[in-house]
């Protein structure tokens, strides 16, 4: 008992002991503090340089980035985002479209030079067409929820009003959040579903060195997809697709730790695939709905009248009716109530 009270006397006569250097010291640093206030007013200069020195602060925050009030590197992204990323990628999508609407109005919509024959050739499974549009519905609302989101405050806002554009960007920041990750799904789906018939073969090169006919008038063969829409399937749907959906994904689950250094990485690699992916699509969607007759019907119906198959994809179509001749699944046969569309 002696021995504890002893310990406990020294404790409190050191403690006293060092009040007057440690009042010295807190005196000292509060002039020093009065002084530079009047000296340099507006100078905050060792109070951000203490928050940036990463040494330990005082938060309540448990995580990867406890000790790290101030980011620099965020200013650095804001930049990036609001300078080349808006100004090149706006660009970008405007060239694009000018150039498809120059293009119709020069050229006009693919008209099939023959007469059909209503006999259809089956072109798309019912799965297929499932998979095409969940994909292609999911891109559509994740580029127009992006572009909004992107590009709303400098030409939606000042005709919307700040209360009216404040839920539509709620609104479309929840939709991008939510339709991203069934978009992914979709797109591996997607992938591995026509991957079969997107590889390298006869005529692909031959379609590249001609545009596809696009300026001649004279479709170039090719099988059941061209070397252009190959294209867009290697290098839009699954390279720029994959690279959207996995940075995507980083942004959208940061409960797995992830910084906002790596956020800020994510989302600048997010915005520049999406910004080409869109315009690479730009090309696919015209053709697929108002550049060629017939095309939009394949995907919807699933089935091409036999010119069409013929005009535009004529080894696809001598496959067929070779596997037809055979006794082969897959040839053409008349479908009443769908025989009569026009191609």
């Amino acid at each position: 008992m002696m021995d504890r009270g002893l310990r406990t006397l020294l404790v409190v006569v050191a403690i006293l002991a060092a009040l007057p250097g440690a009042a010295a010291g807190a005196e000292d640093y509060a002039k020093e503090q009065v002084r530079q206030q009047q000296e340099q007013p507006l100078n905050n200069q060792p109070v951000w340089k203490e928050v940036r020195s990463g040494t330990p602060q005082v938060t309540q925050v448990r995580g990867i980035e406890t000790d790290v009030l101030v980011q620099p590197m965020g200013e650095t992204w804001r930049q990036v985002r609001e300078g080349p990323i808006k100004i090149y990628g706006g660009t970008l999508l405007v060239v694009v479209l000018a150039a498809i609407a120059l293009f119709y109005v020069r050229k006009g919509e693919i008209k099939l030079h023959g007469t059909p024959t209503g006999r259809l050739i089956l072109r798309f499974t019912n799965w297929e067409r499932l998979v095409h549009w969940g994909t292609a519905i999911s891109f559509s609302i994740l580029a127009l929820s992006g572009l909004i989101i992107l590009f709303g405050r400098h030409i939606l806002l000042p005709v919307f009003g700040l209360t009216l554009f404040s839920w539509l960007a709620v609104l479309c920041k929840n939709l991008h959040n939510f339709t991203g990750p069934a978009f992914t799904v979709f797109l591996v789906l997607l992938i591995g579903t026509f991957i079969r018939n997107n590889f390298p073969e006869k005529g692909d090169l031959r379609w590249f060195l001609s545009f596809g006919g696009l300026f001649s008038g004279k479709e170039t063969p090719s099988g059941k997809f061209n070397a252009g829409e190959k294209l867009w399937f290697w290098g839009g749907a699954l390279t720029l697709g994959s690279i959207v959906a996995v940075s995507g994904l980083v942004l959208d689950f940061p409960n797995f730790d992830q910084g906002r250094e790596t956020m800020q990485i994510a989302h600048v690699i997010h915005v520049v695939a999406a910004l080409c992916m869109m315009a690479a699509a730009c090309g696919h969607i015209y053709m697929g709905t108002v550049g060629m007759a017939g095309a939009f019907e394949a995907m919807r119906y699933g089935v091409v009248d036999e010119t069409w198959a013929h005009e535009h994809h004529e080894y696809w179509y001598e496959t067929m009716k070779s596997a037809e001749a055979n006794g082969g699944r897959g040839g053409s046969a008349p479908m009443p109530g769908v025989a009569q569309r026009e191609f």
